[in-house]
């Protein structure tokens, strides 16, 4: 009998065909699934803090669970108490003033990506992406039917965008740049020049600016972060923040970002928030109120843990013949060139890789190692490998590593 096949009438949308899949989602759903079928995989691929939401946040859960009033549907931009704490841990933390009617609470920081070139763009319209990118930042751009382009900038330069290379991908149809510092998938965190050196370019050539600051608190070694609404007051009326609780305080799962933009930008994300999803979970909007106005304690510890992880993975990666490794200075990433692996036999199989996408598969199929290739943030020929785990699964997983690629 033959296989049912979709009639051309159903053929699904050029939107959706043109979008990649989620390459850092897709390497955890595979060494998920190993794990399933009793496989021991030790698990680089998604950043996901690996420790428990702070206790005080989660009896604040706990106490909103047993009011009524969460039970119903709230204001789709955000619970006020939310919106009014998200600003001023804004002034505490960023150094500004932003108005509560501002703030767009989000499901989760990757809505608040989505809805930001939504609302910006028109069809063809460009958007310039420094590369390495986190991986969803062209797809969202895509779905909204603008182009994206890449601005690539490698290790020598601390992954860092030159003013020169922005000016020469800036055309008459540049609508926005992307800035994200601390930054996935590299771990940088760019110099305060280079962010306000950004912001005037922007103003001066009238780009928006979208500033993604999900990893803020987590800099090493003396690293600060720069925000570019403080280091370029005058961008802030063409400036979108986005930024959530996921990374910072341990709230993955909780599912709660938001935008930071200028009046008339919040009220058309709320428009669209209004068709998309209503308003976030309340339980959830009730936790992120108590990380967000509470103390940073907690955070500095978890930081200080990532810090010795830090120092661990980098290196172990610089220890593997083969592996070169920069030390990264922010979030909880190791972005390293495996470059000198490609085409040379690796493994108990001695069989060589033409591509990082094919070494991270083999990586996994056969050292049991999850990585995310570089090929996911337009940077082939290097790995990222999420920290955010526990020292254990890290040791032994660099252990994997060194004795499949050195076999």
């Amino acid at each position: 009998m033959a296989s049912m096949t979709m009639a051309d009438w159903q053929t699904l949308s050029e939107r959706i065909n043109h979008v990649a899949p989620s390459a850092t989602l897709a390497v955890d759903s595979k060494a998920k699934a190993m794990k399933a079928e009793g496989i021991d995989v030790i698990g680089f691929g998604a950043g996901e803090p690996n420790f428990p939401t702070p206790a005080p946040i989660v009896a604040a859960a706990a106490e909103a669970v047993q009011d009524p009033k969460n039970y119903r549907y709230t204001p789709t931009a955000g619970l006020p108490e939310l919106r009014k704490a998200i600003a001023e841990k804004t002034l505490r933390d960023s150094g500004y003033e932003v108005d509560p009617n501002q703030v767009i609470v989000t499901n989760g920081g990757k809505q608040a990506v989505y809805s930001a070139f939504q609302i910006l763009l028109d069809e063809g319209d460009e958007v310039i992406i420094p590369t390495p990118y986190w991986t969803s930042y062209p797809e969202a751009v895509k779905l909204a039917g603008g182009v994206p382009v890449e601005v690539f900038a490698g290790a020598d330069r601390n992954f860092e965008p030159s003013l020169e290379d922005l000016e020469k991908a800036r055309t008459e149809r540049t609508k926005a740049i992307i800035v994200n510092t601390p930054n996935n998938p590299t771990g940088a965190v760019w110099k305060p020049e280079t962010v306000k050196a950004i912001g005037e370019w922007a103003v001066e050539h009238h780009v928006w600016v979208i500033s993604d600051e999900i990893y803020e608190h987590l800099n090493y070694d003396g690293a600060k972060t720069t925000y570019v609404g403080a280091a370029v007051p005058e961008v802030r009326g063409q400036l979108l923040v986005l930024n959530g609780v996921a990374k910072t305080y341990a709230m993955p799962g909780w599912r709660v970002g938001w935008m930071i933009a200028p009046i008339d930008v919040a009220k058309a994300a709320s428009k669209l928030q209004g068709h998309m999803t209503s308003n976030v979970n309340n339980i959830s909007q009730r936790a992120a109120i108590a990380a967000v106005s509470g103390s940073l304690d907690a955070v500095y510890e978890m930081r200080e843990a990532f810090d010795k992880r830090r120092q661990t993975i980098v290196a172990a990666l610089n220890d593997i013949e083969g592996v070169n490794c920069p030390t990264p200075t922010g979030a909880f990433y190791a972005f390293a060139d495996v470059s000198a692996l490609l085409n040379k036999p690796l493994g108990a199989s001695k069989a060589s890789y033409a591509s990082t996408s094919e070494l991270a598969a083999a990586l996994l199929d056969e050292g049991h190692v999850a990585a995310v290739p570089g090929e996911a943030f337009g940077a082939p020929g290097y790995l990222r490998f999420s920290y955010a785990l526990a020292d254990d699964d890290l040791v032994e997983g660099m252990k994997r590593m060194k004795q499949w690629v050195e076999a």
